[in-house]
């Protein structure tokens, strides 16, 4: 399957994406703003259908607008702390008006398919090139955080106590989530973000109560995975993400079970 060179970019970007999804879901996971980072993704479907209708890269428009969404949901995080309506009826809409753009600008609608549901093999060089140089600015901007971010995670009330910009926190992580999402939907799609941002990280949270271990786990599989789910679709002739998909669910339904053996032990 290697002779293949869209085997090898799809093994290459898929590689890169899950490592990036697998560290930022943790953090996503544990701060339990899960549902607001699959909002994101949806809003970004709404950017790249409207990029496509001015004439500018799907990616582009994907990117901008989960980026200004999640600096706008960091800055009002203490406001829509909870408000899963609120964020579901934003969520909605966005995918309404990517169905409006879809509709003045029907030879995007193969393009849009690819953006909802994911096509790994359609990746080519230059975009592993623009998912490493967005891996490396996420991964980057993550390192600058770090500390004050998982201080702010476990201990909110203290680390505000001892005057942990709380805000900037939010809204940098939020950012840093926008960015993650944007490169997760060009595996998964922007429907089945959750796959590689949430499903590795809920179940590595359930193995260890270790944070660095929990870290290792969760980008380990997510890449194994998504690697795993581009062999199985290979030889099988199923829909990548589906495959992504499952092996994703298969191994978060494991932990429940390796924890409650752990448990009664």
């Amino acid at each position: 399957m290697f002779a293949y060179e869209f085997i090898t970019n799809a093994f290459a970007a898929a590689g890169i994406v899950a490592v990036v999804s697998g560290v930022i879901g943790y953090f996503l996971v544990m701060r339990g703003q899960t549902f607001a980072g699959h909002a994101l993704s949806h809003i970004g479907f709404a950017g790249a259908t409207g990029a496509g209708l001015i004439g500018l890269p799907p990616l582009a428009g994907l990117v901008g607008f989960t980026l200004a969404a999640g600096i706008v949901m960091g800055l009002l995080s203490e406001r829509i702390s909870n408000r899963d309506v609120a964020i579901g009826v934003v969520l909605a809409l966005s995918l309404g008006f990517g169905l409006l753009f879809l509709h003045y600008y029907t030879s995007f609608a193969t393009q849009a398919t690819a953006l909802l549901f994911g096509n790994v093999l359609a990746v080519d060089r230059a975009m592993i090139a623009t998912l490493a140089v967005l891996a490396v600015i996420t991964m980057a901007g993550l390192a600058a955080i770090m500390r004050p971010l998982i201080f702010a995670s476990l201990q909110p009330e203290l680390a505000e106590a001892k005057g942990v910009p709380m805000r900037f926190i939010a809204t940098a992580f939020l950012a840093l989530v926008a960015l993650a999402v944007s490169a997760c939907a060009q595996i998964v799609g922007v429907l089945m973000v959750f796959t590689l941002m949430v499903g590795p990280a809920a179940a590595a949270q359930r193995l260890t109560t270790r944070l660095w271990s929990g870290l290792a786990l969760s980008a380990g599989l997510a890449l194994g995975e998504a690697w795993l789910g581009i062999v199985i679709a290979y030889r099988t002739d199923w829909p990548v993400s589906f495959c992504i998909a499952m092996l994703s669910a298969i191994g978060y339904f494991v932990s429940f079970g390796v924890r409650q053996r752990h448990v009664t032990a």
